[in-house]
């Protein structure tokens, strides 16, 4: 059995979001009335994808004696988002292109030049940039348009129709969907989609604490639906303008802070290692001190090499005492912590882990998509497409299949399938040969396929086919349950 893969990345992710229309992973949002840029409908089984993988990241961060679950409200006091910064700060530089209406960010722009033409540019910029190395130069590029975007993107072609130095000036754009409460629209009714959810358990700090009697450290998890105004939504999945995040915000005594910050470190990468990522297909990726966010200490992301290249999944900050002394400043609220062993009162520091659900659910869809040749009941080989996704992960379990419609089959089949629906997600399919059934289960990442056949009328044994390798096993009937048990949640 040899593993193969799409020619090219284009065609990867053509044929991925192809099958996650055709089996019910995703669809376009409204696609009736020509679909909404940067939003998705997660279908029957995308849903069930989603739901365990969120539900695997709640249990590992909550089922533990010093984390504590939330779910914060969407909207909030608008001060809220003044305080933290985002108000002032969640901009990004946007221009157009004059000949074609093509619209860009400013930074996606810039980063998407090579080292070549980049050095081609700030040569005609300083003749004197000429002897700089590689690093120096994308170091250089990435801070010279805050200074005078005009002077390099003049020089620059548009990446659409080619033409050079037809973009408008640069214009900061808010990323904060705006709405209103009440029925009158004004400036005192201004309401934002909050952008993160981490500001919800920052003002809930001292609420949970207080309610739960916990000590420092500990944490507040919360899973939930953000929205940001995309100047471009791409890559599927990957930029969206609502999407969920899985994000925990664990509270520290000043000092201890490097440390839990190493510990969340490790713990996250092993997350995604655990539910069947490899480890060539991750990497860290630090923020510079140069480009740490306004509130940031320390900060690494962890990136998946996706078809297009390498993206972040999720990011772990050192948010220091930023976000606590910023709540108190602005709405006059006490926001420290009282050690009652110590005496003292301080504010904590936060160590943020603060993943995509989106994001992740788009990397478990890559990292699981296969396509490999396999032998047929003929005899011959044939490709099958299979998605090896995690067992806890996989949004069906188990398939049971009647050999055929007859003989008694359909009725132990059916029985069997009531069994195990109590347990696990299953799929009941007597239509086609068996052969097709395999691969339509393959296609959607179903672990584990059981088949009732003549054997079965005379011992009470099915046939247990494992997706991965194929391998088919005869079990008791009346044993399925902790045999599938077992496998599917051992770990």
């Amino acid at each position: 059995m040899s593993k193969q893969s799409p020619s090219t990345d284009t065609q990867f992710m053509d044929k991925l979001v192809s099958l996650c229309k055709r089996r019910g992973f995703v669809f376009q949002s409204s696609e009736i009335y020509g679909g909404l840029n940067g939003a998705w409908d997660y279908g029957p089984l995308g849903v069930e994808l989603l739901r365990n993988i969120k539900e695997a990241w709640w249990k590992d961060m909550t089922h533990r004696q010093n984390i504590e679950g939330l779910d914060a409200a969407i909207l909030m006091h608008p001060r809220v988002w003044e305080a933290s910064g985002h108000v002032e700060n969640f901009t990004d530089p946007m221009v157009d292109c004059k000949q074609c209406k093509a619209r860009y960010r400013v930074d996606e722009l810039l980063n998407g030049l090579s080292i070549k033409k980049q050095k081609e540019i700030l040569r005609q910029i300083d003749e004197s940039y000429a002897r700089l190395n590689d690093v120096e130069i994308a170091a250089l590029f990435s801070q010279l348009p805050e200074a005078d975007p005009r002077s390099i993107l003049k020089l620059i072609n548009c990446p659409n129709c080619g033409n050079k130095g037809t973009f408008t000036e640069a214009r900061k754009f808010n990323l904060m969907f705006k709405t209103f409460v009440g029925p009158v629209e004004d400036s005192s009714a201004v309401v934002y989609l909050r952008p993160e959810t981490a500001q919800g358990i920052f003002v809930n700090f001292l609420n949970v604490q207080g309610a739960s009697r916990q000590k420092l450290p500990f944490g507040i998890a919360q899973i939930g639906k953000a929205f940001r105004n995309e100047i471009n939504t791409k890559n599927f999945l990957f930029r969206t303008r609502e999407f969920e995040q899985m994000e925990m915000q664990f509270f520290v005594k000043p000092g201890t802070d490097d440390q839990w910050f190493e510990y969340w470190r490790e713990q996250r990468m092993n997350w995604f290692v655990r539910f069947g990522m490899p480890k060539e297909k991750l990497q860290w990726h630090q923020h510079e001190p140069g480009k740490l966010a306004h509130y940031a200490k320390n900060a690494y992301d962890i990136e998946f090499k996706f078809p297009f290249g390498w993206g972040e999944i999720e990011g772990i900050h050192n948010r220091t005492d930023f976000d606590l002394s910023r709540h108190e400043q602005y709405s006059g609220k006490g926001m420290k912590y009282f050690d009652e062993e110590t005496k003292e009162k301080f504010t904590p520091y936060i160590i943020e882990t603060s993943a995509g659900a989106s994001r992740s659910f788009m990397a478990f869809l890559v990292n699981a998509y296969a396509e490999e040749e396999a032998p047929t009941a003929e005899g011959t080989m044939e490709t099958r497409v299979v998605m090896k996704f995690h067992p806890k992960l996989a949004p069906i379990k188990v398939a049971v299949f009647p050999l055929v419609n007859r003989d008694g089959m359909p009725e132990i089949a059916h029985k069997i399938e009531e069994d195990l629906r109590t347990h696990l997600p299953v799929f009941y399919d007597d239509s086609g040969a068996v052969g097709r059934r395999y691969r339509r289960q393959d296609e959607i990442g179903t672990p584990y396929c059981i088949t009732i056949d003549s054997q079965t009328l005379g011992d009470q044994t099915v046939t247990v086919r494992d997706r991965d390798t194929m391998v088919q096993e005869r079990i008791a009937s009346d044993r399925l349950v902790s045999y599938l048990m077992d496998r599917i949640y051992k770990f």
